[in-house]
């Protein structure tokens, strides 16, 4: 089974990056970043981690304000740099592992919380800045991540009581998979800062020492205090560390603390921390339950006929598909559908395989493969195809059979505009 080994404390203001990608690591000024990143890395090493849960907040990158999750966990099999303005940094892909994170996104939905799932976005600094610390001269770190994006930066957000709830349901998530794996949870953000209004610039380097110091030895503390407490004493974007009680949570009460250090060289305390955890394993029967647990609400819909759910496993596989279908939604992707399908096919990077479903319609074969309906449905109202003629494919019928099952022969689409009538025969292509 997967083994918590320990919990990874680390900034990731873009300072980080910056100093890695400029080779300040002997610049006096710069040289603690490297120095504190280095006892991590060591630690990584040593302990053979094979997967970092690595908890972060995008900066308004991927993320923004026209749909903004409060906890959105990675699904997808690599993660590549954001562009956050200047271009994206030249550092390798993280490369995602898709088991742990589609077991983890089990264990959480059963256990209550109100998941979102990504795949397809890049990372930014949040993400970037400690991870591509943990290689060194000879390329980046080799072991695989799970992303968990909590959304900070827009009012109201999760208290550290929610915070702490995750990461205890997170413990029993990873311990119940059956892979052999050794996982640390890496908290990123923090410390004290503030990056906004007449306060920037704001460092308290006697609450981040105390916040350290609490995380250790009583994190219940940290538990129980408001946002607003966090606010004062570390500044607005310094209340992130919040998102250290998810790492914290996720621990036994058994702890050695490795190491700790800060260094305030400007605008943020950069700090990096490490715990090694030594509590007991869990209880086989117990983990027999919580798996029972997991699969509880969808046990035996696999079984029903003619019924293909959009697992994470089947919607990770077909991304790319859904993703270029569900851009059907822009007016100039339908035009060149229409018109250039085979080049704009090629440009999305379509295999054979993938154009000729699309193609030649094949609906049910789609569906079976991980396509989901709503892809189909628009790719049909750009073709003038009603809905009930996919319907009846799906069942291996003509459109006139399968209305003669209907109360009522109609047919429809979700095409926009007054439409007397959706064309029953088209000669389009795609």
């Amino acid at each position: 089974m997967a083994r918590i080994i320990g919990g990874i404390g680390a900034s990731h203001s873009p300072t980080i990056g910056f100093a890695k990608d400029n080779g300040k690591r002997h610049d006096p000024a710069w040289a603690p970043i490297f120095e504190g990143f280095d006892v991590v890395r060591d630690w990584v090493n040593a302990k053979k981690i094979d997967v970092l849960f690595l908890i972060y907040n995008d900066h308004v990158t991927s993320f923004f304000f026209d749909h903004y999750p409060f906890f959105s966990m990675g699904i997808d099999s690599e993660y590549h740099p954001a562009d956050e303005g200047g271009g994206p940094r030249d550092v390798a892909p993280a490369m995602g592992h898709l088991g742990l994170s589609q077991h983890i996104a089990m264990a959480l939905t059963a256990d209550e919380f109100d998941m979102s799932f990504f795949q397809g976005k890049p990372v930014d600094h949040g993400f970037l800045s400690p991870l591509s610390m943990l290689g060194d001269d000879d390329g980046p770190w080799q072991g695989k991540v799970v992303p968990l994006h909590c959304g900070l930066l827009q009012l109201p957000i999760p208290s550290a009581k929610r915070m702490w709830k995750l990461g205890k349901s997170l413990r029993r998530a990873i311990e119940s998979y059956p892979e052999d794996l050794n996982v640390a949870i890496m908290a990123t953000g923090g410390l004290s800062h503030q990056v906004h209004g007449e306060r920037a610039g704001f460092i308290n380097e006697d609450w981040d020492a105390e916040f350290l110091d609490l995380l250790e030895t009583n994190p219940q503390a940290l538990v129980d205090m408001r946002l607003a407490d966090y606010v004062a004493k570390g500044g607005m974007e310094g209340a992130e560390v919040i998102m250290w009680l998810i790492m914290r949570g996720a621990l036994s009460d058994d702890v050695t603390l490795v190491h700790k250090q800060t260094y305030a060289p400007s605008v943020t305390n950069i700090a990096t921390l490490v715990f090694e955890d030594h509590g007991a394993a869990p209880d086989e029967a117990e983990l027999a339950a919580y798996r029972a647990h997991m699969g509880h609400e969808l046990a035996g819909a696999e079984t029903v006929a003619g019924t293909y759910p959009l697992t994470h496993a089947r919607s990770q596989a077909n991304f790319r598909l859904n993703d270029f279908l569900h851009d059907l939604i822009k007016p100039a992707h339908r035009k060149r559908f229409r018109e250039d399908f085979d080049a704009l096919a090629a440009e999305r990077g379509l295999t054979e395989e993938e154009i000729d479903l699309v193609k030649n319609r094949k609906w049910i074969e789609m569906i079976r493969r991980g396509v989901s309906f709503f892809m189909l449905e628009k790719m049909a109202a750009v073709l003038g195809v009603p809905n009930p003629e996919v319907y009846a494919a799906f069942r291996g019928e003509t459109l006139q059979e399968f209305l003669a099952t209907r109360k009522m022969p109609i047919t429809y689409s979700v095409a926009g505009g007054k439409k007397d009538k959706v064309p029953e025969e088209t000669g389009s292509e795609a």
